[in-house]
C-alpha cells in the first residue's frame, strides 16, 4: 500500500511519521512543500502516476490566522484551491483522500458541543478558505475522510506548548486567553487516528470531528503546561478584549467526537494525560 503525505514535514507529518514507526507502517512517502506543491497541477498528476497511492493525507495548509486576513488570495489558494487539486488528483487516481480541517469553520457563540451537522460559519478568512476547502472535497469526491482538529500540539514544529515553554523560562508573568474555550490536540494521537483510517482501510467515509477529549481555556492550558513542566511563572488571566488580534477567534469551539467513536472505533484519550505523554518526549 502506498501512502503520500502532502504537508509531510510540518508538525502533523512528523506525529505521522512517528506514529508509523511505532507500528512498523511501511509504504510512507512524506513531501515537503515543494516536492508535494498541491496548487501545481501537472506535478500531482505525475506523482500519482509514478507511486500510486492507496491513501493521500493532506497536512498542507495556510494556518497564519492572523496573516490570512489580508493575505487571503495566498490563504485561498492553499486552503481551498489546493483541496481541490488532491480531490481531483484523487478521483481520477482511485485513491482516498483524507483531509486535515480546523474548529475555526465555526462562529463559535454557541455554549454547547459541536457537532459535524452544526452549521460552519466561519468569522474569519483562515476558517472561511478551510470550509471552502472542505466543501470542494465534499462536492468532487465519495470516497474521503474530513478531519476537523483544534488547538493542535506535539513535541514537533512550533505550537503552543513550546511557545509557553520557552516564554514561561523568559518572562516571570504572561497574560494567557482565558475566554476561549476548546480542546487541544496532540498531534501524535491524531497522526494515531489517522493511520487507524488507513489500516483498517475504513469504508466509512465523511466528515468527522477529533481533539482529545475535555474543555479548557488557554489560560487552563497554559497553566498545565506550566505546573508538568515545572516551569515558575504567573499566569494572568486576560479577555479576548484586551488582545486584540487581526482575526477573530471562535469563544466556544467545542467538538463533539460521538461519531468518530461510534462509527470508526476511535478512542481518545483526555487532553491532560496527552500533555503528560507530550511533556515527556520534549524533556
Amino acid at each position: 500500500m502506498s501512502i503520500i503525505i502532502f504537508g509531510g514535514i510540518g508538525q502533523l507529518g512528523q506525529c505521522i511519521n512517528k506514529v508509523a514507526k511505532s507500528q512498523n507502517i511501511e509504504g510512507i512517502i512524506y513531501l515537503d512543500e515543494i516536492e508535494g506543491n498541491i496548487l501545481d497541477v501537472e506535478l500531482l498528476e505525475n506523482l500519482f502516476i509514478k507511486h500510486k497511492p492507496s491513501y493521500v493525507v493532506n497536512c498542507a495548509a495556510y494556518t497564519a490566522v492572523d496573516k490570512a486576513e489580508d493575505d487571503v488570495d495566498l490563504a485561498r489558494k492553499i486552503n481551498k484551491t489546493g483541496a481541490a487539486n488532491l480531490a481531483d488528483a484523487c478521483v481520477a487516481h482511485g485513491s482516498t483522500l483524507i483531509h486535515v480541517s480546523t474548529d475555526f469553520v465555526f462562529e463559535g457563540n454557541l455554549p454547547k458541543a459541536l457537532s459535524e451537522e452544526d452549521e460552519a460559519t466561519p468569522i474569519g478568512m483562515y476558517g472561511l478558505t478551510k470550509l471552502e476547502g472542505e466543501q470542494d472535497i465534499i462536492n468532487k469526491m465519495s470516497e474521503f475522510f474530513i478531519l476537523r482538529t483544534s488547538w493542535l500540539y506535539s513535541e514537533f514544529a512550533n505550537n503552543f506548548v513550546k511557545t509557553m515553554l520557552r516564554l514561561g523560562k523568559e518572562r516571570p508573568e504572561l497574560g494567557i486567553i482565558v475566554d476561549q474555550v476548546g480542546t487541544p490536540t496532540y498531534g501524535v494521537d491524531l497522526a494515531a487516528c489517522i493511520l487507524h483510517i488507513i489500516t483498517t482501510q475504513s469504508k466509512d467515509y465523511g466528515l468527522y470531528n477529533y481533539s482529545n477529549e475535555g474543555a479548557i481555556s488557554w489560560y487552563d492550558f497554559a497553566q498545565a503546561i506550566f505546573e508538568l513542566g515545572e516551569v515558575a511563572v504567573k499566569v494572568k488571566p486576560l479577555k479576548t478584549s484586551e488582545y486584540p488580534t487581526k482575526a477573530k477567534r471562535p469563544a466556544f469551539s467545542l467538538m463533539d467526537k460521538t461519531k468518530i467513536k461510534q462509527v470508526l472505533g476511535i478512542e481518545i484519550p483526555y487532553w491532560r494525560d496527552s500533555l503528560k505523554v507530550c511533556m515527556a518526549a520534549l524533556a
